[in-house]
């Protein structure tokens, strides 16, 4: 049996469609490996949100051909669609997969094959060794399969890939959008997705009702533009919530969680019906990004801080102590001193649960990237130190808040922790706690009061 292995970089969608690349290996007959283990073929999903992503990319495609020079390297996804030319030099990658060519992974896997004709399982003899040789040859002589689309921001069809079974045991997240048209200045994605692609309400709907027949309690909608969910589709047709709404319906899932939302689509008649909704979790993540209104403008992002503001308001009116959490980027061009504090001070107001900071990275294609006055490194980390800062305090005061609360939670694993045997899992508002237990509790919910800490990160719960 050859032997695959498989690196996700990136996103929930991009962890979704390695894990879909994975399953169309294993249906071809393909053991699936450690990536550190010697495989016949190598799986990167890239990505390219960042300067560092494209660097990550790059090294797990050269690790992927010193580990074994004469196995099939295949790179696949963002950093793939931005720049493929980096990834066959050198001969580091043999197939070039781009986005919404994911799914012609084994027919394209195949192919390639067919051409350098490999052999099939040598035995160990001086022939054999002449056939690795003649392989190796074969191969660095066979030009890169490129089975990538230049995005050229037309309308494309949503690529169809799904899952019967996910790494996590409880948890499953389902992606069902793609692309963006939002076009932030700093923001590389667009380039690297195209434009909004909606998957089709019954194609998500039957994949979840197979995953709750295996056993799955929870899923998490996500998307790259999560927000823009069914614009579309031509007439009168499901959007954002009519789909949540039906997710809600199916039989043996408990809990729907959603991914990054823009604050736009959070209104009173939304977050009034999410609320009507008993398998919600109260844990929205609302993308920032800043908190200064000249910087917001400068990213070309959709609203200000009042706004953003407001449409937090409405989400704390309608649920009882939700987990709001955001992401931010410092050190964007020509951010002040003074407009970091702005940024720091409405931070400040918001009370998050979490924060997700990122410094400002240079992304050639991008409006930002022709900006003027980058700031400096020092500047960008000393900034981003002071908000992890910030984001830390503000999590430990959310989560020593639900102490005395009572709650349900889905556990997940066993954790020793001082010779006691517990079982972790997460409350609706995704903080972990933990539960003593005396045998296996994984996938099973548990009522309980939250009593303090058990460690920094896990708080204790008691059943009642």
């Amino acid at each position: 049996m050859k032997k695959a292995a498989l690196h996700n970089l990136g996103c929930k969608v991009n962890a979704y469609e390695t894990e879909a690349m994975q399953q169309l290996l294993e249906e071809a007959g393909y053991e699936i490996v450690s990536f550190v283990q010697e495989a016949d073929v190598y799986v990167i999903n890239t990505c390219s949100v960042t300067n560092m992503a494209d660097r990550k990319s790059r090294q797990m495609v050269h690790r992927a051909r010193r580990q074994n020079p004469n196995a099939i390297v295949i790179a696949a996804g963002c950093y793939v669609q931005t720049a493929p030319k980096d990834l066959i030099k050198d001969g580091m990658a043999d197939i070039i997969l781009g986005n919404n060519k994911k799914k012609n992974l084994i027919s394209v896997l195949e192919e390639y094959q067919r051409n350098i004709r490999l052999p099939a399982e040598p035995e160990e003899s001086p022939s054999s060794r002449e056939a690795e040789s003649d392989l190796e040859n074969k191969q660095k002589s066979q030009k890169p399969v490129i089975d990538y689309e230049d995005l050229n921001h037309g309308k494309k069809e949503y690529e169809q890939l799904s899952l019967t079974k996910t790494a996590e045991h409880t948890r499953a997240f389902i992606k069902i959008q793609d692309g963006c048209s939002q076009f932030c200045s700093y923001c590389i994605i667009p380039y690297a997705r195209g434009r909004v692609r909606s998957r089709q309400p019954e194609d998500v709907l039957s994949e979840i009702r197979s995953l709750a027949e295996a056993g799955y309690k929870e899923v998490v909608l996500t998307g790259i533009h999560l927000s823009s969910y069914g614009i579309d589709f031509e007439g009168d047709s499901t959007g954002l919530l009519q789909l949540i709404e039906n997710v809600h319906r199916i039989e043996g899932i408990r809990r729907i969680r959603l991914g990054s939302l823009e604050p736009g689509i959070i209104t009173e008649e939304f977050a009034s019906a999410l609320a009507g909704m008993e398998k919600i979790c109260p844990h929205f993540h609302l993308s920032l990004q800043s908190g200064c209104d000249t910087v917001l403008r400068r990213m070309n992002r959709r609203y200000d801080t009042a706004e953003y503001a407001g449409r937090c308001e409405i989400l704390r009116r309608f649920f009882l102590h939700p987990a709001i959490t955001t992401d931010v980027i410092v050190g964007f061009p020509g951010e002040t001193e003074e407009e970091f504090a702005q940024t720091e001070q409405f931070l400040e107001q918001m009370h998050f649960y979490e924060m997700h900071i990122f410094k400002y990275s240079k992304r050639e294609g991008t409006k930002a990237a022709r900006m003027e006055a980058q700031v400096l490194e020092p500047v960008k980390a000393a900034r981003s130190a002071r908000l992890i800062a910030l984001g830390e305090r503000m999590s430990i005061k959310y989560r020593d808040e639900m102490t005395g609360r009572t709650g349900e939670a889905l556990l997940e694993e066993p954790l020793v922790y001082e010779e006691k045997l517990y079982y972790t899992g997460y409350t609706k508002e995704y903080v972990k706690i933990a539960v003593e237990c005396q045998s296996d509790r994984s996938n099973a919910f548990v009522r309980g009061k939250i009593i303090g800490c058990l460690t920094h990160d896990i708080y204790l719960m008691v059943e009642i």
